[in-house]
């Protein structure tokens, strides 16, 4: 994944169910973190964005599970940005078992860029530099 960035974390036992096997809405999270990770590595974090005046809300969400993760297990969030226009973005996740590399889920989440209010807006326009960032952080 070019121009991605890892992020590891180990399963918890809360987030497994009674067979010890990762309760499938944990996978949006961690995809929250990747990305959260992404951000902050490349240079701005979820604060700096919003201090700035932007958000990013979800506006789809999808995950494709392939095996199970399990207590104790230390995973990879790999995460990229995938697509980027001027008023939305598309982020892309790989999650990994550390130990094997085996690829345990994949998925994406589309985001809008709104300002405060929840208002779309064009980066290209309406922060010159947010979109410069943005366009960098392809890959």
């Amino acid at each position: 994944m070019m121009n991605g960035v890892d992020t590891r974390i180990r399963v918890r036992y809360q987030e497994t169910d009674n067979m010890g096997v990762v309760h499938h809405s944990n996978y949006i999270v961690w995809f929250e973190i990747g990305r959260s990770e992404f951000l902050r590595a490349k240079g701005a974090s979820y604060r700096h964005i919003e201090e700035k005046g932007w958000m990013l809300p979800v506006i789809e969400a999808r995950c494709f599970y392939k095996q199970p993760a399990r207590y104790d297990d230390m995973i990879v969030i790999r995460s990229r940005l995938r697509e980027f226009k001027g008023a939305r973005l598309i982020m892309e996740y790989r999650i990994f078992r550390d130990e094997d590399d085996t690829l345990l889920a994949e998925g994406y989440t589309v985001h809008a860029i709104t300002d405060a209010h929840l208002k779309p807006v064009n980066l290209k326009k309406a922060d010159p530099e947010m979109y410069k960032f943005f366009n960098m952080c392809l890959g």
